[in-house]
C-alpha cells in the first residue's frame, strides 16, 4: 500500500476519534442539562432529552468538520 494513502487514512482516524469524542462530551452535557432542567420542574420528557441529545451530538460533528483544534495540523 502507498505510504500516502496509510498517513491519510491515520489522520481520518484521528479526526473520527477526537470528533466522536467531543459529540460524546457535547451530548453527555446536553443530556445532562436537559434532564436537570426538566427534574426541577418535576416533568423529564426522556424523548426530548433524547432527541436533544443525538441532536447536540450531530451538529458537534458537523462542526468538527470545519476543523478541531485538538488536531495539530501539518
Amino acid at each position: 500500500m502507498d505510504k500516502g494513502v496509510l498517513i491519510h487514512k491515520e489522520k481520518i482516524g484521528r479526526w473520527l476519534k477526537a470528533a466522536g469524542i467531543r459529540a460524546v462530551k457535547t451530548m453527555a452535557q446536553t443530556a445532562a442539562a436537559t434532564i436537570g432542567t426538566a427534574a426541577v420542574l418535576k416533568d423529564v420528557d426522556w424523548m426530548m432529552a433524547l432527541s436533544a441529545s443525538l441532536l447536540a451530538g450531530l451538529l458537534s460533528l458537523l462542526t468538527s468538520v470545519a476543523g478541531l483544534p485538538e488536531l495539530k495540523t501539518e
